[in-house]
């Protein structure tokens, strides 16, 4: 999991998924493969989390990036978009929003 630190200079991104409870196993698969395989060998890649609500209809996940420009290098990569593409067959929504820490406690 990665430290959240307000002295970080790159780039945070929360992005949330919201399904129903017959999807979010196959969801949260498809994310971990996802991370496995691709994501985190991506250049500018630091660390990433995944979470999933106890009722099973949201997955969050935070993840550190060197610059905004290495995440998004990654999501304009055709194995990405071809993986966002399942994705979204999988879920209602999705939404990666980036953040920067302002202060940690």
């Amino acid at each position: 999991m990665p430290e959240i630190s307000k002295e970080f200079n790159g780039q945070t991104v929360i992005t949330t998924f919201e399904m129903s409870p017959g999807t979010a196993a196959d969801l949260m698969e498809a994310l971990q493969v996802a991370y496995a395989e691709f994501i985190r060998h991506q250049p500018g890649f630091l660390g990433a989390g995944l979470h999933m609500n106890d009722a099973q209809t949201r997955i969050a996940n935070y993840s550190k990036w060197q610059r905004r420009e290495d995440y998004q290098a990654m999501l304009r990569t055709p194995e990405m978009r071809e993986r966002n593409r399942v994705i979204h067959t999988l879920c209602r929504s999705f939404e990666p929003v980036m953040y920067e820490v302002v202060e940690t406690f």
